[in-house]
């Protein structure tokens, strides 16, 4: 049996998986000395501002943290003197902290998982925290000048935080969220996508990967569909949190090979008040049946959208993990305690 780690490579690069990937199972999400020092929000938390200037809650029962984009709060008051307002944090570290990091990487047993990276917000994202979403969508539209200008102050940004993690943690894979889209639509339309976005992640991704990074797993929980193409371009290997509503199988028909595919279970189909586990094996077996079986395995994970390992309502992520495993002894003769050993516990990915 392949361990999880080369399960998933096989996956991705068209191989010979010999089972359906279990949504994280060969992916540990793992930090860096920015989010040590700044680390992310806990469910309770309100109003916290953090190193970007930005303030953030996260109330109970939601999925995630969000800035608070009330008048007082937001950061950039006038795109037109951004620089005013913008002040990108300070990535020097003491090596104590790098240590704790390195730890935490060598932890991990690398032949089971992936080391990857996590890495949040992304370009996108961060202007309208910066800005608020309404605010940065029009100054998409009316001040596309600063908005280049701003984006490459944070590209720069990020590919310092990249020189870091790569040549102090030496990570396998970088897992990169930044939304771009709604549940229908992306949030632009692609050749302004492309124009904003495309040679900024061009560069960071392609800095990843010339640096011993041997995936890119993109999360955006959306419709991006319309985006595939300069997604590839950029040099996303894997797009995490695909929806229902992108239509991944003809995705897969139309993109295996360039991109891997990793969702197609909304939360929306499982997390919910009053979840069963038969809305999981449900919700687990509609992904698989439909999005598997286009390539026989290949270039799909079926994987709740939501970008890490876990749920809104306790239980129910294992609920998918339980039925994805289920479907792998059943289908390919494998034993649950070979598919435990050859993999982290599902805990250690949280």
């Amino acid at each position: 049996m392949l361990t999880a780690k080369e399960n998933m490579r096989q996956t991705i690069l068209g191989g010979n998986p010999d089972r359906i990937v279990n949504q994280y199972e060969a992916i540990s999400l793992l930090f860096h000395p920015f989010l040590l020092a700044t680390p992310l929000l806990k469910k309770g938390d309100m109003n916290v501002v953090n190193a970007w200037g930005v303030t953030n809650s996260f109330p109970a029962n939601v999925p995630g943290a969000f800035p608070v984009h009330t008048p007082d709060k937001i950061v950039v008051k006038d795109i037109e003197e951004w620089k005013k307002y913008v002040k990108a944090p300070s990535l020097k570290f003491p090596e104590e902290l790098w240590n704790v990091a390195k730890d935490m990487y060598a932890a991990v047993d690398g032949t089971k998982a992936y080391k990857a990276t996590f890495v949040a917000p992304g370009l996108f994202e961060q202007t309208h925290h910066l800005c608020s979403m309404e605010e940065a969508l029009m100054n998409y539209m009316e001040y596309p000048d600063e908005m280049h200008d701003l984006i490459k102050y944070l590209t720069d940004w990020e590919l310092e935080l990249a020189e870091g993690i790569c040549s102090n943690l030496h990570p396998d894979a970088i897992f990169h969220h930044d939304d771009f889209g709604s549940e229908r639509n992306s949030f632009l339309r692609p050749e302004i996508f492309a124009d904003f976005f495309l040679d900024a992640y061009k560069e960071i991704y392609g800095y990843y990967h010339s640096h011993g990074v041997e995936f890119i797993f993109h999360h955006s929980d959306s419709y991006c569909a319309n985006l595939i193409p300069i997604m590839i371009e950029m040099g996303i290997d894997v797009w995490q949190g695909c929806m229902h509503s992108n239509n991944v199988p003809e995705l897969i028909k139309q993109y295996g090979g360039k991109m891997t595919f990793m969702g197609e279970i909304d939360n929306k189909q499982v997390d919910f008040d009053g979840w069963t586990y038969a809305d999981c094996e449900k919700a687990a077996l509609n992904a698989i049946n439909s999005c598997a079986s286009v390539a026989d395995g290949k270039y799909f994970i079926p994987c709740i959208t939501q970008g890490g390992p876990g749920s809104l309502y306790e239980g129910t992520y294992k609920g998918i993990w339980d039925a994805i495993d289920k479907y792998n002894c059943e289908k390919y003769g494998h034993k649950l305690e070979d598919l435990e050993a050859n993999r982290l516990p599902m805990a250690v990915m949280f």
